[in-house]
């Protein structure tokens, strides 16, 4: 079978196929660009051995680059490390985030960039006309404006920032394939991220937390909706321009077809469920921990019940370890079992 490397999109096919469906343009033009991006980045490749040689550094910078409406990357540099606001707020904004990301993963996770060595964050806005997505494509992120009334700017979410970084964070642990329950298990474990790292930077806890994913990207049109919710999926959305919210928050309502690399954004509601219920007895960093310790002990091919079984061993090593609740094994073993895995 061929490999799936992530060219991970944070807008499901399946939204913006709905939203071309019912006439929407910027929709239409946002998966023909995604389409030549995905192409050209394949010709382009990314050279992992590069990384893996590469010397640990001591701290990574942010680069922020504007697209100026073109559909190309790094076209023009606009804020580096340190230096001053730029007064565009798209590049402000994912400058602060990707300084959020940046500082959860290293001093809560003990984690030194996406690459563990010290790994720039390459981020670059204003992305194509009203693209309505944002992506990382394996060595750097891409926001998109969107169209100001269906999608706003995808830089205005910690949540989308967060979620995107974590692929990069995927790659270079399991490297889980892009297709079907690793592809979902990939997803998943961004949006544990990046609820993980939008809660510690707000400073709320599981109970206080919202648990959606992507709501604050949401324009004038869907205002009041999001794209997952984790505490109960398939309850994000449900109007008549995105459709009904399709994920599945228990094994007994699987989707088995072939669209979204067979269900990669649909299913990882099954697991989002039982993270965030691990989170509201123990705490969402604690879960975290679990799980950033489990994703470095999967392989590219793992599947929902490999996951299952790495993660409550994780669980029950870091207890004995005294870095997460007594208890906590038990835990994550019943809210797998909540959404019926192993299966």
């Amino acid at each position: 079978m061929a490999y799936y490397k992530c060219n991970c999109k944070f807008v499901p096919p399946r939204v913006l196929e709905n939203l071309a469906k019912v006439g929407v343009s910027e929709a239409r033009l946002s998966i023909q660009q995604s389409q030549i991006s995905r192409k050209k980045r394949a010709e382009k490749g990314i050279d992992m051995m590069a990384f893996i040689g590469a010397k640990t550094k001591a701290k990574p910078k942010r680069k922020v680059y504007d697209c100026q409406h073109t559909w190309e990357q790094r076209v023009k540099l606009v804020r580096g490390e340190g230096k001053p606001a730029t007064g565009d707020k798209d590049a402000d904004v994912v400058y602060k985030y990707a300084g959020n990301v940046r500082d959860y993963f290293n001093k809560v996770l003990k984690r030194n960039s996406i690459d563990n060595k010290g790994m720039d964050l390459i981020l670059n806005v204003h992305f194509g006309e009203d693209y309505m997505n944002a992506f990382w494509d394996g060595d750097e992120m891409t926001f998109g404006d969107g169209d100001g009334k269906i999608f706003i700017s995808f830089t205005r979410s910690l949540d989308v920032v967060a979620h995107e970084l974590a692929h990069g964070v995927t790659q270079f642990t399991a490297d889980l394939e892009y297709l079907s329950q690793s592809g979902a298990l990939n997803e998943h474990f961004s949006d544990v991220f990046g609820s993980a790292i939008t809660q510690h930077a707000l400073k709320q806890d599981a109970g206080q937390a919202d648990w959606l994913v992507g709501n604050e990207i949401m324009g004038p049109t869907l205002y009041g909706e999001s794209l997952r919710s984790m505490q109960a999926p398939g309850m994000a959305y449900d109007n008549n321009l995105l459709g009904k919210d399709p994920q599945p928050a228990h094994m007994n309502d699987y989707y088995a077809g072939s669209d979204d690399n067979q269900g990669v954004h649909i299913n990882s509601g099954i697991p989002n469920r039982a993270f965030y219920l691990v989170s509201m007895e123990i705490g969402t960093d604690k879960a975290t921990l679990i799980w950033y310790d489990a994703l470095q002990k999967l392989w590219s091919t793992a599947k929902f019940n490999d996951a299952v079984e790495v993660i409550v061993e994780s669980a029950r090593l870091l207890t004995k370890q005294k870095q997460v609740p007594v208890g906590s094994t038990q835990w994550v073993r019943s809210a797998f079992r909540e959404v019926g895995l192993p299966s």
